[in-house]
């Protein structure tokens, strides 16, 4: 220290923040952009993310072998959880880690200089629609949430949340191209078309149906997307990005790697002589019941791998594996068991569309309209149109046509709460629903960081 003569030697700029100049390699907007996609492709998705969503509903069960509880996923499957249930902390991290790059791609783009007004508002707008995407779950799952660019201890009004989430997407949809208009390489990327989709979704949620059976009509009549005519395509490699798709979590690179991690395997016949993966996240008994008393066997077979099952692609999955079902949507003919799979996660499609506008029509009391929404759902797979025009009954027939249209889609546990039906679903499947469950407990590591955060009822 006394051998500096020139203090300008210790004076040196911080480097706690650093910057992309700081690099000799200059980031372009587009690239803080594609590393909030990237976000999707993480092991959360496939183990704590499958947990919170289908696990703990009525359409799935842990599954895998009995003496493996997953981590914390027999306390998932059993409904016996709490505040340190690991899931719950890794997609809450998981959510506002993506919010947090969005918003930081945002101002990037932003401050960068892009001439292209076009295109900078482009780039803004995908970012704003992955922040959206990410709140929505946040606010579907807990409630009252921080919004992140404004306080990070504050839970804002679920109300206010939405209305965040509305402006994103608003922007989106002012600002995106048609699915279309994208050139071959940005394949995947969001849209005008997924950004209003997803819009409908989140005014539905909030029994907001005249806005919800607008924007969805929107999409339907855009021309822009058409239902796939064979169901069981969607879920197979000629069906991703395919004309039904509004959105999917990209997992195809220029070779079979560093797609979503182990989302196949974690969900792949487990044991016998295929030894495809873990075999967690089964379909249940309930489910295949809800099938055969629809006799529906065309979604029930697209859904669910049966043990015993020859699979559309010629492999054989023999009567050694360990559970009786497993979940087809996930699975992956080239996969084989890899760690990294090459399947698309399906997050939003015209089917779900048609059923938000049959859901809203029928609120609102337009009946004619509810039914033709619906069976234009139910024509695809080849089922009996639905007749009656009683609001009651139609709305429970359209409630189970979603179970039905979009399981192990991710979001049956989050319909079970929105529709009130969750006590009675989960009794009818042996589970108890407390009404606690509404909402997820606030994670205790977040609690302990912040522990002005206030917890959720009963928590």
């Amino acid at each position: 220290m006394h051998g500096c003569k020139d203090s300008n030697f210790l004076d040196v700029p911080s480097r706690e923040r650093v910057e992309a100049n700081d690099s000799e390699q200059v980031f372009t907007p587009e690239q803080f952009i594609n590393g909030v996609y990237g976000m999707f492709t993480d092991w959360d998705y496939s183990f704590s993310y499958i947990g919170i969503t289908d696990m703990m509903s009525d359409n799935a069960d842990k599954g895998s072998s009995a003496t493996d509880n997953g981590g914390d996923k027999a306390d998932l499957d059993n409904l016996t959880y709490t505040t340190t249930t690991s899931s719950f902390k890794d997609m809450w991290a998981r959510w506002y880690k993506s919010i947090g790059r969005a918003t930081q791609a945002i101002e990037y783009t932003e401050k960068f200089g892009l001439t292209d007004a076009a295109y900078k508002n482009r780039l803004i707008g995908e970012a704003r629609f992955l922040r959206a995407l990410n709140y929505f779950y946040l606010v579907r799952s807990w409630g009252d949430v921080p919004i992140q660019d404004r306080d990070l201890i504050k839970r804002e009004p679920a109300a206010e949340v939405y209305s965040y989430i509305e402006a994103d997407l608003q922007f989106a949809i002012d600002n995106l191209p048609v699915k279309s208009a994208y050139a071959a390489k940005d394949l995947g990327r969001a849209t005008k078309g997924a950004a209003q989709g997803l819009l409908s979704k989140v005014y539905l949620y909030q029994s907001k149906w005249q806005q919800a059976a607008d924007i969805a009509k929107t999409v339907i009549n855009s021309g822009g997307y058409s239902l796939e005519k064979d169901y069981a395509t969607i879920w197979r490699l000629a069906g991703e990005n395919g004309p039904e798709s509004l959105f999917e979590w990209q997992a195809r690179g220029t070779s079979i790697a560093l797609g979503v991690k182990q989302y196949s395997q974690v969900q792949a016949p487990r044991g016998g002589l295929v030894k495809l993966g873990w075999g967690f996240n089964i379909p249940s008994q309930n489910l295949l019941d809800a099938f055969n008393a629809e006799k529906d066997n065309i979604r029930r077979d697209a859904t669910i791998i049966f043990r015993g099952e020859t699979l559309y692609d010629g492999r054989l999955i023999d009567n050694g594996v360990e559970n009786p079902m497993y979940n087809e949507k996930a699975y992956s003919s080239a996969n084989g068991g890899a760690e990294y799979t090459d399947k698309n996660v399906r997050y939003l499609r015209l089917g779900e569309i048609y059923l938000i506008v049959a859901e809203a029509a029928n609120e609102l009391g337009n009946s004619s309209e509810a039914l033709n929404a619906l069976n234009t759902v139910r024509t695809r797979v080849k089922l009996a149109n639905v007749t009656t025009t009683d609001q009651a009954q139609l709305r429970q027939l359209i409630w189970k046509e979603r179970r039905l249209e979009l399981a192990f889609e991710h979001d049956r546990w989050f319909d079970l709460i929105r529709t009130k039906q969750a006590k009675t679903a989960m009794a009818a499947n042996g589970k108890t629903f407390q009404d606690k469950m509404l909402l997820f407990p606030i994670p205790e590591d977040q609690r302990i960081q912040t522990p002005e955060m206030p917890q959720n009822p009963g928590w």
